[in-house]
Order: C-alpha cells, then structure tokens, then sequence
C-alpha cells in the first residue's frame, strides 16, 4: 500500500506527495489503531495453530492432511468470528452514539 503526504511548499501554495512504500510492520501497526479487535483476531489463529500442533501427535488414525484442514478451519472460524463480534460492537456503538447525539 503507498501512503500520500502532503507537504506544503513555503514558496508557492502547491502539494507535493511523497510515496512511500509501508512495511509490514507499519502496516500491522496501522490495521490495529484502525481495528483493535484486529490483534485479538490474529492472537486467536496464534493459538488455534499452536493448539494443533501440540494435538498433532495424538490425532489417532486420522490422516494428517484431515488434521491440517480441520485445524486451518478452526483457525479461520476463530478470526472471522473474533473479527465480526468487533465489528457488530463497532455498529451498536455508532448507533448508540447517533442516538445520544439526536436528543
């Protein structure tokens, strides 16, 4: 993603943009100021992830591939779960605020 600056020239009234290119460092820390439930949703596939591997090794007869999908189902439920919980509190939130501001 390229981030836009704009940097007011002291000899004329021009926008100058500089381009930068954001890291992805940059870009974790952006994505959580603008969604904070986004880390919650990321240290929940963390965990779903090192659950499997510590359950690898007594999974049974089932095959490892089997395992794997289950695992990377789970982990994705967590995330997108996590992340939709955040976002229906984001809307009663808005929706609360608005109607507080309305009377």
């Amino acid at each position: 993603m390229i981030k836009i600056r704009n940097k007011a020239s002291k000899m004329s009234e021009k926008n100058v943009f500089v381009y930068e290119q954001e890291s992805q460092s940059d870009r974790l820390a952006r994505k959580s100021k603008e969604t904070p439930v986004f880390p919650i949703a990321i240290a929940g596939c963390v965990a779903a992830v090192a659950y499997g591997a510590y359950k690898f090794k007594s999974r049974g007869q089932m095959s490892p591939s089997v395992f794997l999908m289950q695992l990377r189902v789970g982990a994705q439920g967590i995330a997108v779960g996590t992340l939709t919980i955040g976002l229906a509190y984001t809307m009663i939130q808005n929706i609360l605020h608005d109607s507080k501001s309305e009377q």
